[in-house]
């Protein structure tokens, strides 16, 4: 393995696939930044009281399609993901670097996330678009 290798993997480390799978070869691995995407993603797109032993984890984006997109509907959504973010990534990302921009024009909805990670101090920027046929 190469120095440039080695670099890219202490840049960004492997870990547990998020949801953990198991294949062929053992547990699935994944990098910390695939990993912290896919915890928002699912988050994100998790309703509340969908989850048994959580009913109050995920901030339920799917359900939005049906609302009016406006600016009111955007700061409610933007409260209600720094909230349900902030408990469900505890310890995976640095708090006080969560950031939450919710904008739409037409029939879609965008949720920028910026955070940064804890364990690699590196930030982060993930984009998810709400709407008819959309999931990103």
């Amino acid at each position: 393995m190469s120095n440039r290798d080695n670099l890219a993997r202490l840049a960004d480390p492997a870990c547990l696939a998020f949801p953990f799978r198991v294949g062929a070869a053992g547990p699935q691995t994944s990098r910390a930044s695939a990993h912290a995407r896919a915890q928002i993603e699912q988050v994100l797109f998790t309703a509340p009281g969908e989850r048994v032993f959580r009913p109050d984890f995920g901030a339920g984006l799917e359900a939005l399609v049906f609302e009016p997109n406006n600016r009111p509907l955007w700061e409610v959504t933007r409260r209600r993901i720094l909230a349900s973010l902030a408990q469900a990534l505890r310890g995976a990302i640095s708090p006080e670097s969560l950031d939450i921009a919710v904008a739409g024009a037409g029939e879609r909805l965008e949720v920028v996330v910026s955070y940064r990670l804890a364990s690699l101090g590196s930030v982060e920027e993930q984009r998810f678009f709400v709407g008819v046929n959309d999931r990103g």
